[in-house]
């Protein structure tokens, strides 16, 4: 039975909480938190970044008038209480559920969600571009980005602080300072943020300070303003952000709902032309006990017991696709000291936190900065060592022209191990691995392959590391294998040769990645209809094992290639292949199976893949289809 609140109940809009009274705020942040905490606990997701801006929260929607101001979250892990305020209270137990709210902000869903997100520091940029709006629309309203410690690290957010300075434009940039990042904060700017705190001075000084800034008239003066900055420069010892432009308040406690309110309230009235950021301080995971004792501070969460925090997680026995590459690169390691490993902020999510483990100073976490990460590798490509780059597929797109111009134009042997390939399940489009395949394959000098189980992972590794001379990729997806043998580190592949994995007459699929079991499934599926196939596991993208699949292609009327990835990717290659070679002249069947031209949104990997048409009854229809169909070419007659 769901629980009744005395305030909660009453808000279904930002217009509703400005019924409170302001004293009873605290109240509505409170129950609000429990509320998100009950609803997380059935549907799981990103809880602690949430828990941690409730008051945040509360307060903006309280003093700013959404959405007519806009309200923008960075990546969107913390915007389950700013969604239950903005009129999605009774759906928040859909939460990244099949047909539910998505887990981040989406434009489609609100519109107080004024710009989507997912990936990490697009918050100040997207602002920015619609305080610019404002200006050249003449509207007044506010433009406030919402964004975290460790996003304003990545080199994005400085591009944008840096123009929004020069800019003049006035907008508001919250910095929701925790200190506590998916992974241990990394760089400088984590550094210059913890100094920025803890310095004692700060704190003893704090109310010497509001006396002496008290004691110029409200009406600032030239002078009393140059007084102010000097002040605020002693205390604090000048910061970045003021150098960059902005007009630097704080820091300030992200949890005093109350004293948040006054300075909102200041803020949206000031006359100050130019950004202003706010500095607060925030806990992840705050008032939830298990949260706030845990070491990720409960960042992603399964479903739980909100009594205990205990995470109800599935437990198998077979290894995920991610831990089996990470101790197979261990094992690469012990044996060759050049191996080294990198990855952007997701050590845990990509393996290499037990990469680090072994190999403390040979692992190198870069932050939020895949573009850097990638060149960071080619450098170290160039001096002879062996990077593995760990990115996620969905992460890599934000390097893309450092894999062209810094690695492949060079032809430096930087392996990427390609995380999350492929559908993904809750975190929905944002996050799917789905166009890897098609803008890595376009590019010369690269060797890209993807495993179709655990066992031709470790294969693929193992090949990997013996690449010495240009790019490779391998691509995997999330989640376990299916439980096949290991093999050890010294089996690998003959570069550019697919596998034959079953023999069959007139159709064939030629299979690349993780859907090969789908494919064999499919092959019951029709031989219970006499109708029996060849299965081909291509295991490249490129090169092509162009004998094996001109062999097939003149063997069989009907040819399927399948990949979880869009177009362009395997399948154009391979029809690229048959065009040029002039198979389709002699009435080959090709049919190519990829992801639909559609973004899929959040469900289970399962359910995705069906709505993709990628699982085993629609590989089956497809091959069935295409050999009942007879399509004849006429010749058009010119009259």
């Amino acid at each position: 039975m769901k629980k009744k609140y005395e305030y909660l109940d009453n808000i279904n809009f930002p217009s509703d909480l400005k019924k409170i009274p302001e004293t009873k705020l605290q109240e509505v942040a409170d129950e609000l938190r429990e509320e998100m905490i009950n609803a997380v606990a059935v549907t799981g997701g990103h809880l602690g970044a949430s828990l941690g801006v409730v008051e945040l929260t509360v307060a903006l929607h309280y003093i700013f008038n959404t959405p007519n101001d806009k309200l923008i979250w960075d990546v969107g892990h913390q915007c389950y209480p700013h969604k239950i305020l903005t009129g999605r209270k009774d759906k928040i137990r859909t939460l990244r559920q099949g047909g539910g709210l998505s887990g981040f902000t989406k434009r489609q869903e609100s519109e107080y969600d004024p710009f989507g997100a997912a990936h990490s520091s697009t918050s100040i940029s997207s602002a920015l571009g619609i305080a610019e709006a404002n200006k050249l629309l003449n509207k007044l309203d506010n433009v406030i980005a919402v964004i975290g410690d460790g996003a304003i690290s990545a080199g994005m957010a400085y591009e944008a602080m840096n123009n929004a300075g020069a800019s003049k434009t006035k907008m508001i940039v919250i910095l929701n300072d925790n200190d506590m990042s998916i992974a241990r904060p990394v760089g400088a700017m984590s550094k210059y943020l913890t100094k920025l705190l803890s310095g004692k001075i700060y704190f003893s000084l704090r109310e010497t300070i509001k006396l002496i800034i008290s004691a110029f008239s409200k009406r600032f003066s030239e002078k009393a303003g140059k007084a102010e900055d000097i002040l605020r420069g002693l205390v604090t010892g000048g910061t970045l952000f003021s150098e960059l432009g902005f007009y630097y308040i704080g820091p300030v406690d992200g949890h005093d709902v109350n004293n948040l309110t006054t300075i909102f309230e200041n803020v949206k009235n000031s006359k100050y032309d130019g950004p202003i950021l706010i500095h607060t301080i925030t806990k992840k995971g705050k008032g939830y006990k298990p949260a706030e004792e845990s070491g990720d501070k409960y960042h992603g969460v399964s479903k739980f017991n909100v009594i205990t925090g205990e995470q109800k997680k599935s437990k198998s026995n077979v290894p995920s696709y991610t831990k089996v590459f990470a101790e197979t690169l261990i094992k690469h390691a012990e044996n060759d000291t050049k191996i080294v490993g990198i990855t952007g902020a997701m050590p845990s999510g990509t393996g290499m936190n037990l990469f680090e483990k072994k190999f403390p100073e040979r692992m190198f976490d870069v932050g939020i900065a895949e573009q850097h990460a990638v060149t960071f590798a080619a450098g170290l490509a160039t001096e002879g060592y062996k990077p593995f780059a760990a990115i996620y597929s969905t992460f890599l797109q934000r390097a893309y022209d450092q894999v062209i111009h810094d690695v492949a134009i060079q032809s430096l042997p930087v392996r990427f191990a390609i995380d999350r390939a492929g559908l993904v399940g809750a975190d929905g489009p944002t996050h799917a691995g789905s166009f890897d395949i098609t803008y890595l394959s376009t590019l010369p000098n690269f060797i890209i392959m993807a495993a179709s189980d655990e066992s031709e992972l470790v294969k693929m590794i193992n090949t990997s590391v013996n690449i010495n001379d240009r790019p490779s990729a391998f691509r995997y997806p999330r989640g376990n294998g299916i439980g096949v043998e290991i093999p050890g580190i010294k089996e690998t592949l003959n570069i550019g040769k697919g596998r034959l994995i079953k023999s069959g007459k007139k159709a064939a699929i030629l299979n690349f990645g993780a859907r090969l079991e789908e494919c064999k499934k499919a092959s019951e599926i029709l031989s219970k209809k006499g109708i029996d196939i060849t299965i081909v596991d291509a295991r490249f993208a490129k090169p092509l094992d162009e004998k094996l699949i001109m062999e097939i292609a003149t063997n069989h009327e009907v040819v399927i290639s399948i990949e979880e990835g869009s177009i362009g990717g395997f399948g154009s290659h391979v029809m690229q292949l048959l065009s040029e070679r002039g198979v389709f002249d002699k009435g080959l069947k090709f049919r190519s199976m990829i992801l639909p031209d559609i973004f899929i949104d959040q469900d289970s990997p399962e359910k995705m893949y069906l709505t993709a048409g990628l699982d085993s009854q629609s590989i089956a229809n497809k091959i069935e289809d295409t050999l009942r169909s007879n399509i004849v070419l006429a010749k058009n007659k010119i009259l």
